[in-house]
C-alpha cells in the first residue's frame, strides 16, 4: 500500500489547511495553558512562596529552598514522560494531551486556595511541594504529544512553522503568567498582594483549563499515528525498543535542549525575577518593573521562536541550532551588564537579546526531536529527551545562580554557567544528523534510524 512522504494513506494525505490551523491552533493554545500553569509557580517562587510557605526557614534559605522545589518538579518530569510515551505509542497522542492538560490545570487551580505557613504550619510547603510534582507528572507528558499532533500533522516542508505551535505556547505561557502577576501586583500593591493577589493568576486556570480542553476535543488523532493503529504495528515495549537501540540519540538530543533551558530558565524558572526585585541587591527595582520587563521579553521570545521555525523550514534544523546557540551565547554575554544597570529599560534590553538565541535553539526543536526519533518509539523519544534534557539543564538552573551568587557575590560565575550549558548545547548539535523532511510514516523506519548521529554539520 502506497503513503506519502510522511507515512500517511493516500486518502489521508489531502488534508485541508483549516485542518492544519486547527490542530496548530489546539496546540497552541494547550501548550500555552499549561505552560502558564507551570511558569506562574516559578514567577511565584521568589517573589511569593519564600515569604507564605518557607517563611520558617528564614530570609535567604527560604528563597533557596523555593526555588529547589521549582527544580524539585524536574525530577518527575521523566516519570510523566515515561508514562505518556508508553501509553502515546500504543493508544495515540491525543488522549495523553487531555490528561495532562486536566492534570496540571488542577494542581495549579489547587494551589491558588492553599493556606499559608501561617494557617497551618509545616503542612502548607508539604502541600505545595506535592502539588509542584503533579506539575512536572503533567509536563512531562504535555510536550511530546503536543509536539507529535503538530509535526505529524504537517506538509512535509513546513514541519518547522508547524512545529512551532507548541513552541510559542510555552513564550505565551510565560507572557500570560508575568503579565497576571504584574496585573494583580498593580490592582493588589504591597501587602495586599502577598495577602491574596497572588492567588487571582492560580485560580483563572480553572477557565483557561476549560478553554483548552474545548479546543482540544475537536482535533484529530495525528495521521502518522493512525496508520501505525491501522497497520497494527504499535510497539508493545516503546521505552524498551528506544533506549535499547537509540539510547546514545536520546543522550544528544537532551544535552541539545539542556544548553537552551539552562539559560531559558533563568528568567523562566523565577531567578532574574528574584535577583533584580531584591531591595538588598545591586538592581532594587520594584516587582511591577520586573514583572513588566519580563512579559515584554516573553513577546520577543515568542517572535524569534516563531522566526526560527520558518528559517529552520529553508535552511535545515542543525544549520538553525547552530546558529542559534553562537546567538544565545552572545546574548549570555551581553546579560549582567545591562541587568545591573538598575533600569527597567536596561533589565528588558538584556532579556530580549537573550531571547533571540534561545528563540532560535527552541523554535525547531519540535520538528527536529520528531525527526530524528523512528515513528514505533517516537512518543516516548521526544518525551524522554525533552524531560532528560530539562533536568540536565532548567530544573536547577535557579537554585545553582542563587549560590554562585552568594559564594561570589557577583554574577560573573553565573555568566560563565550559562557559557558552559551553551557550548554543551552547541557541541551536541553538532553530533546530530540533520534530518530535515525525512518522512515520518512507520514505512520509512529503517529510513530513520540510518545512522542516528554524526561528527559534521552535513
Amino acid at each position: 500500500m502506497s503513503s506519502n512522504t510522511n507515512g500517511v494513506l493516500p486518502g489521508d494525505e489531502v488534508r485541508s489547511t483549516n485542518e492544519q490551523r486547527r490542530v496548530a491552533l489546539a496546540t497552541t493554545v494547550g501548550t500555552a495553558i499549561e505552560w502558564y500553569d507551570f511558569f506562574l509557580y516559578a514567577s511565584a517562587a521568589g517573589l511569593v512562596f519564600n515569604k507564605l510557605f518557607f517563611a520558617g526557614l528564614g530570609a535567604q534559605a527560604a528563597t533557596v529552598v523555593s526555588f529547589l522545589t521549582v527544580g524539585l518538579s524536574f525530577l518527575f518530569r521523566p516519570f510523566g514522560a515515561f508514562l505518556a510515551g508508553y501509553f502515546g505509542d500504543k493508544f495515540g497522542r491525543r488522549v495523553v494531551l487531555m490528561v495532562t492538560l486536566m492534570g496540571m490545570g488542577t494542581a495549579t487551580a489547587v494551589i491558588g486556595l492553599l493556606p499559608t505557613y501561617a494557617s497551618i504550619g509545616v503542612a502548607a510547603p508539604i502541600l505545595l511541594i506535592l502539588l509542584r510534582v503533579l506539575q512536572g507528572i503533567s509536563a512531562g507528558g504535555e510536550w511530546g504529544g503536543a509536539v507529535l499532533m503538530a509535526v505529524e500533522h504537517a506538509p512535509d516542508h513546513k514541519r518547522g512553522w508547524y512545529g512551532c505551535s507548541p513552541q510559542i505556547g510555552v513564550p505565551l505561557g510565560l507572557l500570560l503568567a508575568s503579565g497576571m502577576l504584574a496585573l494583580m501586583s498593580l490592582i493588589a500593591p504591597g501587602d495586599a498582594f502577598l495577602d491574596w493577589g497572588w492567588r487571582i493568576p492560580f485560580l483563572v486556570s480553572v477557565v483557561l483549563i476549560g478553554l483548552g480542553y474545548f479546543i482540544r476535543r475537536g482535533v484529530d488523532e495525528s495521521p502518522v499515528f493512525k496508520e501505525i493503529a491501522e497497520r497494527k504495528e504499535q510497539n508493545s515495549n516503546p521505552i524498551g525498543s528506544l533506549l535499547k537501540k537509540n539510547g546514545m540519540l536520546v543522550f544528544l538530543a537532551a544535552l541539545v535542549f539542556a544548553g537552551n533551558n539552562a539559560v531559558g530558565y533563568m528568567t523562566t524558572g523565577g531567578w532574574i525575577q528574584k535577583y533584580a526585585s531584591n531591595p538588598e541587591g545591586p538592581v532594587g527595582l520594584t516587582r511591577d518593573t520586573v514583572l513588566l520587563a519580563v512579559t515584554g521579553s516573553a513577546a520577543s521570545w515568542l517572535v524569534f521562536t516563531l522566526l526560527s521555525g520558518k528559517v529552520s523550514d529553508l535552511i535545515g534544523r542543525k544549520k538553525t541550532y547552530i546558529l542559534g546557540f553562537l546567538l544565545q551565547l552572545g546574548g549570555v554575554f551581553t546579560l549582567f551588564p545591562l541587568v545591573n544597570q538598575g533600569s527597567g529599560i536596561s533589565l528588558f534590553f538584556g532579556l530580549a537579546l537573550l531571547t533571540i538565541g534561545t528563540g532560535f535553539t527552541y523554535g525547531p526543536q519540535a520538528a527536529m526531536y520528531a525527526e530524528i526519533f523512528p515513528a514505533s518509539v517516537r512518543f516516548s523519544g521526544v518525551s524522554i529527551s525533552y524531560a532528560i534534557g530539562a533536568i540536565l539543564g532548567g530544573a536547577f538552573a535557579p537554585t545553582i545562580a542563587e549560590s554562585l551568587v552568594d559564594a561570589t557575590g557577583g554574577t560573573q560565575a553565573v555568566t560563565y554557567y550559562l557559557v558552559f550549558m551553551t557550548v554543551v548545547g552547541l557541541l551536541a548539535t553538532i553530533a546530530l544528523r540533520d534530518k530535515t523532511n525525512v518522512p515520518l510514516g512507520p514505512l520509512h523506519e529503517e529510513e530513520q534510524r540510518e545512522r542516528p548521529f554524526v561528527w559534521s554539520t552535513a
